[in-house]
């Protein structure tokens, strides 16, 4: 049996959190590893992760200068296999002391890279980087940018394993956005779901929306953001004239639920995406979806065969695909039925664990 640690040390509710929570809740139902989850004491990520009803250890996870963490956490290194499953460097940091104080050589640091970024070069991160034993990158875009950076870095320690999604049954039932939005027949409901935030391309977005029919369709906006932002977007909106189109729903947790009732997604991003793991949701419940092209997106979408890519930060050119997908019923349920099998084919939740399993496997083989 192998012993799998997942440290999520992040404030907020996060990517990183998301992927640590699906990971353990399969992971605990596997008999060929135990799971534990290793967490500050935060009351937004511990009420997630009490769900997976798992062992959870609280550390204070403060970084670098943080020599009580290691040392707690050494205590649970000191006998069998154990991987230690980090996804920010800050908690590299104690994984690594923790390792070396427990002072057990049967203890592996994997690490996931979930953004685009490239290697710092002082000599504590190389030392850092050295250390541990197998990084896994979300896309080829990721893995690209990091590697061409790092120097001396050994390519085999280092996997692309594109992240998933799968349901969340604990989730609460979804409002019923037709019924708050009055969304009549014949309109179309598009969805965003994702951050509110300026590199979220919203703006962009709304932009987009006033150069359409406004009878024939409804946005939901799902999500939080920062109160200034969010009073900005607002302000947008009403100028617009879209105050009876546009809707900013708010934080929902069960996004599958929402996606399950809309004709169409949108994710307008004006940054790069390490992968987009909204996208991966509208392509798992077999909806059609707008994507900027700006990142890892284009490794999984095929514009015109399962979504349309757009360049980011015209919306001209997403009023123009919105307008498409608005009065061509046929072609999105085209688009949805080739994105959900592609999804299945490749991109779904058990190829994901099988690749991370099989890496955890690996590095005792060694």
């Amino acid at each position: 049996m192998i012993n799998v640690f997942h440290i999520a040390s992040n404030k907020t509710w996060t990517g990183a959190e998301e992927y640590a929570y699906s990971l353990t809740s399969r992971l605990k139902g596997d008999p060929d590893f135990y799971v534990e989850v290793v967490c500050r004491k935060n009351d937004t990520v511990l009420t997630h992760f009490r769900r997976l009803e798992v062992p959870i250890s609280i550390l204070p996870l403060k970084g670098i200068t943080d020599l009580d963490s290691p040392m707690r956490f050494a205590r649970l290194l000191r006998k069998g296999h154990n991987v230690v499953h980090v996804h920010t460097f800050h908690d590299a940091f104690a994984a690594v002391m923790a390792r070396r104080l427990s002072e057990n050589r049967n203890t592996r640091v994997v690490m996931t890279i979930h953004g685009i970024a490239k290697p710092k070069s002082n000599y504590i991160y190389r030392k850092l980087y050295r250390a541990i034993d197998h990084y896994v990158f979300v896309s080829q875009l990721a893995h690209d940018v990091w590697v061409n950076s790092a120097h001396g870095f050994d390519p085999a320690c280092a996997t692309v394993v594109h992240d998933s999604v799968m349901p969340n049954p604990l989730a609460t039932p979804p409002i019923n956005l037709r019924e708050r939005m009055h969304v009549e027949t014949g309109q179309a409901l598009i969805l965003y779901h994702g951050r509110i935030c300026p590199e979220k391309g919203l703006d962009v977005l709304v932009e987009a929306a006033a150069q359409l029919d406004r009878r024939a369709f409804r946005l939901a906006l799902i999500g939080e953001g920062k109160r200034k932002y969010v009073g900005q977007l607002k302000g947008l909106i009403v100028a617009r004239q879209l105050a009876q189109n546009v809707s900013l729903v708010g934080f929902q947790e069960n996004i599958p639920g929402l996606i399950a009732q809309c004709d169409f997604g949108v994710l307008p991003s004006i940054e790069p995406e390490a992968l987009g793991i909204a996208n991966l949701e509208y392509m798992m419940q077999g909806k059609p979806h707008i994507s900027s092209n700006n990142g890892a997106q284009s490794e999984y979408v095929d514009d015109g065969k399962n979504a349309l890519l757009i360049t980011p930060g015209n919306p001209h050119a997403l009023a123009a695909a919105m307008r498409s997908l608005i009065s061509d019923p046929d072609m999105r349920q085209r688009l949805g039925h080739q994105a959900k099998i592609d999804f299945d084919s490749h991109l779904g939740y058990d190829t994901f664990y099988g690749r991370i399993t099989q890496i955890y496997r690996s590095l005792f083989e060694k």
